[in-house]
């Protein structure tokens, strides 16, 4: 029987502490159960316990901590201040445990923090290879410009890797860029099709509705409308433009509202700007949301919104995709991977609608013109969704990890 091969994984954050990141390791990782994995992460909250099992990975939580970490000040003191010592400390940390496993790898994910540990180590135990895969949301501008301090460390991070898996073709030329001229493999993030996909029982559903208030909405002078839902799924962080969102309210009638989930630095803006711009009564916050209960909140909405400054790729938009949204979003970074405009990409299926970056009159063009045309409607939820199932899949990502990532790194 062939020996087990193991992998050491760096992240700055894991479970419960979630982004689209963590949620592809743990989605690959319980789907290979013939590798082991381990991880060093920074352990965020006191009543967290420094090892654990978490699927198929054995969790190290390094760190000193003193209270719990609410999930929206997760990147924010004192955080902030930790990362600049985990790569020293994972370092050390993960040549402890190498001399207890004999990792045949270490796969770290996002070139930052959790790389440079990475990085620490490949310089002492050269002979282990190192994956680093790209997941970067972040303006590349916006990358570089905080790199510029430890500017050749930066660029080691991408030349030492034995291979680079980037989420999208956006990345793949963030890497060229940054000096990489090994194999680079694009294998985008996925969705979990059981759970987006999922028929729930009318009950479940109704149950949303009540929440969220969602029914008819009398329009003095004008009659009686069916409320029409907008949803976006995000960090409320600059990048993702839920403002735009919010401001394009004021150009579309009083049945069209708002359903923002997710938390972040901006959460408190952003009710402030709703309440300014006499929109409060039209959109509702309703914070973090458990990604296993996210699919209910997507299935009572009608159209998926993120108008993103920049996008590594944007599992959100898989997300609504498969759960049979339209799609409306801004043609940015890995987003131009799988969203196709009818008018801009007239030679493929159309998976959804792009409007200008920073633009919210635009935007609200785009929403009444899914809202007013059932067809364009129908069509483009039906191209997405099949689109997500047949390349998104988490079971065929991982597949694909296996073979071209994995394989021949691990020589099996």
């Amino acid at each position: 029987m062939p020996e087990t091969k193991r992998i050491l994984i760096f992240s700055l954050k894991y479970y419960p502490f979630i982004g689209g990141a963590e949620i592809a390791i743990k989605a690959i990782t319980d789907r290979l159960p013939d590798i082991s994995f381990d991880m060093i992460t920074l352990r965020l909250d006191r009543h967290l316990p420094r090892r654990e099992k978490i699927g198929n990975i054995t969790v190290h939580r390094i760190g000193l901590t003193s209270a719990f970490v609410p999930r929206r000040f997760s990147d924010t003191f004192p955080f902030s201040v930790r990362k600049f010592i985990f790569p020293v400390t994972a370092c050390l940390k993960a040549l402890r445990l190498q001399k207890e496993n004999h990792f045949d790898a270490v796969w770290t994910i996002i070139a930052g923090y959790a790389s440079l540990g990475a990085l620490f180590f490949n310089i002492l135990r050269p002979a282990t290879p190192y994956i680093l895969t790209l997941q970067e949301g972040e303006p590349i501008e916006n990358i570089k410009r905080k790199a510029v301090v430890i500017k050749p460390l930066f660029k080691m991070i991408f030349r030492r890797a034995a291979i680079i898996q980037t989420i999208s073709n956006y990345l793949a030329a963030f890497a060229r860029d940054s000096g990489y001229r090994g194999l680079i493999e694009v294998i985008p993030n996925g969705v979990n099709s059981a759970w987006f996909g999922k028929n729930y029982p009318d009950f479940e559903i109704a149950q949303i509705k009540r929440q969220i208030k969602k029914g008819r909405t009398n329009i003095l002078g004008k009659g009686v409308f069916n409320d029409i839902f907008i949803i976006t799924t995000s960090r409320l962080v600059k990048k993702n433009a839920v403002a735009d969102i919010v401001l394009s309210l004021g150009f579309l009638p009083e049945y069209v509202k708002l359903l923002v989930i997710g938390d972040g630095p901006l959460l408190k803006p952003l009710k402030k700007l709703s309440r300014r711009k006499g929109l409060e009564t039209r959109v509702s916050f309703l914070g973090f949301v458990e990604h296993n209960e996210l699919p209910k909140y997507l299935k009572v909405a009608d159209i998926f919104v993120r108008p993103s400054l920049s996008e590594g790729f944007g599992n959100s938009f898989i997300e609504a995709m498969a759960a049979g949204l339209p799609v409306i979003a801004t043609p940015v970074g890995g987003i131009l991977d799988f969203l196709f405009d009818p008018e801009k990409n007239p030679e493929v299926e159309p998976t959804g609608l792009f409007c200008r970056v920073s633009d919210p009159r635009d935007l609200a063009e785009k929403i009444r013109r899914l809202v007013s045309d059932d067809r364009l409607r129908t069509k483009i939820a039906a191209h997405g969704r099949k689109r997500a199932y047949e390349l998104y899949d988490w079971n065929t990502i991982t597949a694909q990890m296996r073979e071209r990532v994995f394989n021949p790194i691990l020589k099996l």
